[in-house]
């Protein structure tokens, strides 16, 4: 089985622009874990996500986050996205005959 491809990514965001970031990056998908660290490179909250978390499972989640916006000037995000392994199968291209 072929090991998945995880890509680390880091966004700097104003506290009161957190959750709306957030939203946006859910929005884009393929996102594993959340962390948010504040100007000094704490760890403020670590989210784990999987594909079954929706609704009220996120609801003290978006409290905490919620909280942290209200109090962080500054804070960092740092996302963890997981890219599906690439086949060799998959970098082929499918070349068709040319008419003439």
């Amino acid at each position: 089985m072929p090991e998945e491809n995880v890509i680390r990514e880091e966004f700097r965001v104003k506290g009161e622009d957190l959750l709306a970031r957030i939203k946006q990056l859910l929005h884009e998908g393929n996102i594993r874990r959340i962390i948010i660290k504040n100007e000094e490179g704490v760890t403020l909250i670590e989210v784990p996500l999987t594909l079954g978390m929706v609704g009220a499972v996120l609801v003290p989640v978006w409290a905490a986050l919620g909280a942290l916006a209200a109090i962080a000037t500054s804070c960092t995000i740092v996302i963890e996205r997981v890219e599906p392994p690439v086949s060799p199968k998959d970098d082929q291209t499918e070349s068709t005959p040319s008419e003439s």
